[in-house]
């Protein structure tokens, strides 16, 4: 059996790190605080306006905040934090599939910027991941599109039924 090489640890390269946190930070604000609500101080992404289309929408936006799951796992994040980030992605990807009351709760949940606060505070303190790691992040990543199949499927099932 091939012994599979440990990925790199990002913690060690600041000009990588900071560059990949650069992009964590613009997803989380992108997806859930880009916009503000005029004469309010309520705060919107896009992950609230793509969650509009039904199905497609919230499943759309659960692959991007994968993104940060992703680099959080490169980052050397403990595996129980992964599974936390997991966690924000799939209530928020649940929760927004159901109309209108799903785009106020994205509004107000903000699982990429809770996600990029997890990654901001658990990056680099551990051991850079491994291929456990990533096998790990993988199974959530496989688990989240079938829960990401299922809305679709529901909403395809509910629009054919006259």
């Amino acid at each position: 059996m091939k012994v599979l090489r440990r990925l790199p640890d990002l913690s060690q390269n600041p000009v990588r790190l900071e560059r990949e946190e650069s992009l964590s930070a613009l997803i989380a604000r992108l997806m859930d605080t880009a916009f503000v609500i005029p004469g309010t101080k309520i705060r919107f992404g896009l992950d609230a306006i793509i969650g509009l289309f039904p199905g497609i929408g919230d499943s759309i936006g659960a692959l991007i905040s994968s993104v940060l799951l992703a680099q959080a796992a490169r980052a050397g994040v403990p595996k129980i934090i992964l599974a936390r980030m997991a966690g924000n992605i799939f209530l928020n990807t649940v929760v927004g599939a159901i109309p209108i009351l799903g785009d106020v709760f994205s509004v107000l949940y903000r699982s990429n910027v809770k996600n990029y606060a997890l990654l901001q505070a658990h990056a680099g303190r551990s051991r850079p991941s491994t291929a456990r790691d990533w096998i790990f992040v993988i199974a959530l990543f496989l688990a989240l599109l079938a829960v990401l199949a299922a809305v679709v499927t529901g909403v395809v099932l509910i629009a054919r039924d006259p």
